[in-house]
């Protein structure tokens, strides 16, 4: 299955489950070795969010800190806290579909990469084929959450 799929599949998940929508994950030669969604709502910690969720498991999975020669997925332009745990983990690539223009921390608000302060500068790919489907996702979760509890 292609990796985005299963990142829209990730971020589907975590809807239903009462989160926001964005799912999460890392590829290193090829092979997935870990996946996240988000999980702020079920745990009750705002710092849960997919990529933190899937740089926990990658590094408890390769026993180590750095992920180096790793990728991560993600549905949605990470915020400047996933953005800078993703630059400490020294990943190498990070792959998004949509943007966000209130909370992103790479194209959008904070632009935390504009400068060179960072250890490490991880290169940005932006995948705008799959834009719309996890836009569409984010949109239809806040809608039905904005929905009446007695409609």
């Amino acid at each position: 299955m292609n990796i985005m799929k299963q990142v829209l599949n990730l971020a589907r998940r975590a809807g239903e489950n009462g989160d926001v929508p964005i799912g999460a994950v890392i590829v290193r030669d090829g092979k997935i070795i870990a996946r996240g969604e988000n999980l702020v709502q079920r745990k009750q910690n705002p710092t849960l969010h997919a990529e933190i969720v899937a740089i926990n498991r990658a590094c408890k999975k390769l026993r180590q800190k750095f992920l180096d020669n790793c990728d991560i997925y993600v549905s949605l332009e990470p915020c400047a806290m996933c953005a800078t745990a993703i630059s400490f983990a020294r990943i190498r690539n990070i792959y998004f579909a949509a943007t966000d223009e209130k909370g992103g921390g790479i194209t959008s608000n904070a632009r935390i990469f504009d400068t060179d302060k960072h250890l490490w500068h991880p290169n940005i790919v932006r995948l705008p084929e799959y834009a719309d489907e996890s836009a569409k996702l984010l949109r239809d979760f806040f809608v039905k959450r904005r929905e009446p509890q007695n409609a």
